[in-house]
């Protein structure tokens, strides 16, 4: 039974040496060269005293901060992805949370490494790589850890505004890895396009199947998901067969007509997430790629990653919403009302897993791990805890999962409840508009709608008030040339709040 990530690796190491592993648009590493330079990392910071504590990955998006990933595990230690994009504001927050005593950098990030307030050992990734592997010492730390053991934090935003640090381990990434792939159906002819940063676990996805079965992980340019034509241009150069990206990522390329020019001449199969996908948009993908496979993937950071899944197997009318479908082997999903019963089908419930692909929780968070983290309420015989996502969802009558918004996205206005992203989706059908998202200000009560496409203000709510009843309609609808996107690629609802509120 195999009971450490690292197994992954080994085996194909052995397998395909000298395949490519990671690559961006300049730099490959091969199997080999990943193993080698972990397994030198790993013996330097055991050699410098780290062991079973936190190592900041403070590195620029390469193939080689991937290595460095694996590096701080074959030293019995726990990596924290970080990089120059993210605030300093945050990053210093989360030294605050960590206290790390190690941090590895590059060429790019060793300056502002520097400049932060940190106080432990900074290495660079060059000097660590270097180092002599030390088999004796790495086969010691191996025989103490456990499929228990932490392998990575990764920080999520916090409702107080201090990012929260979500520690996953061997077991329950094996467990995710196993049945996603499964599902996805991936090999050793599986070429990843990454989009989202390496600070975020969506990279999972692609990472660890790519060492399970020694297919290739190519990094896309940033830069490129503003140029949608040289985006899919890429994807052709590369050969790149498979897709899992956020919905946003996906709705750019094909709101701007860009299958009209050039198509994915390779894509196979097309994982999303994070987001609900329009219909209109999604039929657009399915027309430029019917032979395809198109998976909708669900899960939150907390269940470690993805945790349901529905294969598209039939056509969707613009009114309705792709399901969110069933849980992998080995998970459950139980919907929950407010006195933690289970609703009739066709009701909402708040969306709870359990199994074994829960994360340890909140790392130096005791509180926030007991609110998330529970007992489930439908057993009072032994200990089981389930993860209360804060989304909601409820079950259709083909026996689906479908789902229906955050519960902080529910709000009471002229007296009545309103799912903001009903009002999306009504928007998201008009031809003419390629992308939009609602938010509600709650000290002057009003519904904001905030959207890119072709038409004015005046025609959008004319549209408006014909498909929804009056208290739906928006207070105020403003047109932008872009909506703001976090760094993993959703929309940015906290920074459209800003920009309304003036905050």
């Amino acid at each position: 039974m195999q009971t450490n990530i690292l197994e992954y690796l080994e085996k194909t190491v052995a397998r395909c040496p000298d395949k490519v592993a990671f690559a961006n648009e300049e730099t490959t590493l091969t199997f080999s060269q990943v193993y080698a330079q972990a397994q030198s990392i790993g013996t330097r910071l055991h050699r410098e005293g780290f062991y079973k504590q936190p190592v900041v990955v403070f590195m620029r998006k390469h193939p080689t901060t991937l290595a460095a990933f694996f590096g701080a595990i074959y030293a019995g230690c726990y990596y924290v992805p970080l990089d120059d994009e993210m605030p300093r504001h945050r990053i210093e927050l989360i030294f605050k949370t960590l206290e790390p005593g190690a941090l590895i950098c590059d060429e790019t990030t060793q300056a502002m490494a520097q400049e932060l307030n940190y106080r432990g050992k900074v290495f660079r990734y060059e000097e660590l790589a270097e180092a002599q592997a030390d088999a004796e010492a790495l086969t010691e730390i191996r025989r103490q850890q456990l499929d228990i053991d932490p392998i990575y934090i990764v920080f999520t935003s916090g409702s107080t505004g201090v990012p929260k640090g979500v520690m996953a381990c061997h077991r329950s990434v094996i467990d995710y890895v196993e049945h996603l792939c499964d599902v996805l159906k991936f090999d050793e002819t599986t070429v990843f396009g990454n989009q989202t940063p390496l600070y975020f676990d969506a990279y999972l996805k692609e990472v660890i199947p790519t060492l399970k079965y020694g297919a290739t992980t190519v990094l896309i340019p940033k830069q490129l998901f503003m140029f949608p034509i040289k985006l899919v241009e890429f994807l052709n150069t590369h050969k790149i067969n498979t897709l899992c990206w956020v919905v946003s990522a996906l709705t750019m390329i094909s709101s701007f007509r860009t299958f009209e020019t050039v198509k994915p001449e390779y894509l196979r199969t097309i994982a999303f997430a994070s987001e609900v996908f329009p219909i209109k948009q999604f039929n657009l993908w399915r027309q430029a790629l019917p032979n395809a496979r198109f998976i909708n993937l669900y899960g939150p950071t907390e269940t470690t990653g993805i945790c349901c899944y529905y294969e598209v197997d039939r056509e969707f009318s613009q009114e309705e919403t792709l399901p969110i479908g069933g849980p992998f082997r080995n998970t459950q999903i139980i919907l929950l009302d407010e006195n933690n019963q289970v609703p009739p089908v066709g009701q909402q419930g708040e969306i709870c897993v359990r199994g074994t692909r829960l994360t340890l929780g909140y790392y130096c968070n005791p509180e926030k791990t007991a609110e998330a983290f529970v007992q489930n309420p439908l057993n009072n015989l032994y200990p089981e805890l389930i993860y209360r996502t804060g989304d909601l969802g409820r079950m259709n009558d083909r026996g689906e999962l479908e789902f229906a918004g955050r519960k902080d996205y529910q709000i009471k206005h002229m007296g009545h409840r309103i799912e903001l992203g009903e009002i999306e989706v009504i928007v998201n059908m008009h031809p003419q508009v390629r992308s939009a998202c609602c938010i509600f200000d709650n000290e002057k009560k009003k519904i904001v709608l905030y959207y890119t496409g072709d038409l004015s203000v005046t025609e959008l709510t004319g549209y408006i008030k014909e498909k929804l009843p009056r208290y739906m309609v928006p207070n105020v609808t403003k047109q932008l040339e872009s909506l703001p996107l976090t760094p993993n690629g959703k929309i940015d609802r906290n920074l459209l709040k800003g920009l309304y509120t003036g905050k």
